[in-house]
């Protein structure tokens, strides 16, 4: 379409400045609405507040409800703010009940109380179905919206009952089979039930293999499943087997997205639904706590190095060459750690196969520490012609290698076994350990053998 001259250009957040600064916005209304949801939540998180509530408005109050799904929690909480009830009853007209369980605990309760008075029983009851597990479960994921159908009727009753029905939740491409107590049996696919002859019996074809995931199962866990099975569909079962929902891959991909993210963030202190955007006194107030920790930490190492202040003072090579051996032990020890929280997240390490991983990130940080040991021990030699300075910053760096082999993958294990997220803090422990040991070693031995 030609809006703004003849410009053909996609709709993005360049455009949209321009017509911000040009008072020219709504001829794009009809444009930004065209576009999908998730786009559209996009384009609202790139811009600042102002802006914001300006683009905001121009969405159709029919999309509304799908973008404030799309959004992270601190935008779309805001946006929500602002929004009359009529506004927000109207926006949850027709959403998915797996959409509208994501978007009703964000809603106020006078909003979700006539939400819930304007569906029928049914819905009523697979919402709160939904709502009644964790968000990041199976349960909390899950659609309740099922086709079910029983394994002893023909393919020509299931045909016959689904042109009665005349439609099928969205991204349908399995039938879920269960027996007369609603428990899962196994999927008949859509694609088997058109090309098989009408005649047999539903028992005769299903698949079995489908294992149902339970609805108490870890949306991580749901993800891992759905990647190592290859799944597009999948079943959820409650604890006595029978079916009450299902999951789809475009939910299992936004789990990834958010992980993704977490995992991210967190390296920095900082949470994945943090608005970019939001403003300076409450962005200062949450990252000045990770950034207290971590002074609180660099004071621990400081401390470390008080201790060794006349020896220091004597011998000033070791100032100069402190840096080295706490920097090396960090980077190797941030190696070790970046692989065990992956691990972690996968699914891939367990208590059974800790100790051998123990034992082989040691024997690596140990081979490095032989070889970098060597290089900086002749660097050292060149440079301040000690070879005994030389041989204390060799030892030093061999030591706080292998330490930092340890602690990476001890650390994660142990803030994992404390249900504390090693992807928060995992690094800040590592580094007060690593410079910390590094500085004690290298010092020690300089105080030892030097004075």
């Amino acid at each position: 379409m030609n809006v703004d001259n003849g410009d053909q250009r996609p709709l993005g957040l360049a455009r949209l400045n321009e017509a911000l600064e040009s008072g020219t916005l709504r001829r794009v209304r009809s444009e930004l609405n065209s576009m999908h949801p998730a786009e559209i939540a996009d384009l609202l998180e790139s811009l600042p507040p102002a802006q914001r509530d300006v683009v905001w408005e121009l969405v159709d109050l029919a999309s509304d409800g799908e973008v404030l799904v799309e959004l992270n929690d601190e935008v779309r909480s805001k946006l929500v703010d602002g929004m009359e009830v009529e506004e927000l009853v109207a926006a949850t007209e027709g959403m998915d009940l797996d959409d509208l369980a994501d978007l009703v605990p964000d809603l106020p309760e006078t909003v979700t109380r006539q939400v819930l008075q304007s569906m029928d029983h049914q819905d009523r009851e697979r919402l709160r179905s939904v709502l009644a597990y964790p968000e990041d479960s199976a349960g909390g994921l899950m659609e309740p919206d099922v086709v079910a159908v029983r394994p002893d009727v023909t393919l020509e009753v299931v045909i016959r009952y689904l042109r009665m029905r005349g439609e099928l939740p969205r991204d349908t491409d399995v039938l879920f089979v269960v027996n007369r107590h609603d428990r899962y049996l196994g999927v008949l696919y859509l694609t088997t039930l058109l090309t098989e002859d009408p005649s047999r019996n539903v028992a005769e074809i299903f698949d079995t293999s489908i294992e149902g995931i339970s609805a108490t199962t870890d949306a991580g866990e749901v993800a891992r499943l759905f990647e190592t099975r290859d799944l597009v569909t999948a079943p959820v079962t409650a604890p006595d087997g029978r079916l009450v929902g299902r999951i789809t891959v475009d939910d299992v991909v936004d789990v990834i997205r958010d992980q993704a993210d977490h995992s991210i963030m967190s390296m920095a202190g900082l949470d994945e639904d943090e608005d970019m955007f939001a403003p300076v006194i409450t962005s200062s107030r949450r990252r000045a706590i990770w950034l207290g920790v971590n002074l609180a930490t660099a004071f621990l190492a400081a401390w470390v190095v008080g201790l060794f202040q006349a020896t220091i003072e004597q011998v000033v090579a070791l100032a100069v060459l402190m840096p080295v051996v706490a920097s090396m032990g960090g980077i190797a020890g941030s190696q070790t750690l970046t692989l065990m929280i992956r691990g972690l997240a996968l699914g891939q390490v367990q208590n059974s196969n800790a100790r051998w991983l123990m034992i082989r990130e040691v024997a690596v940080g140990a081979l490095n520490g032989l070889a970098w040991a060597a290089v900086v021990a002749a660097a050292t030699v060149l440079w301040f012609d000690s070879w005994m300075l030389g041989g204390i910053i060799a030892l030093a760096l061999l030591i706080n290698l292998v330490v930092a082999a340890v602690s990476g993958v001890v650390i994660p294990l142990l803030m994992k076994r404390m249900g504390i997220d090693p992807a928060l803090a995992g690094s800040v422990v590592l580094t007060t350990v690593t410079d910390a040991v590094g500085f004690l070693a290298f010092l020690g031995l300089g105080a030892l053998l030097l004075t």
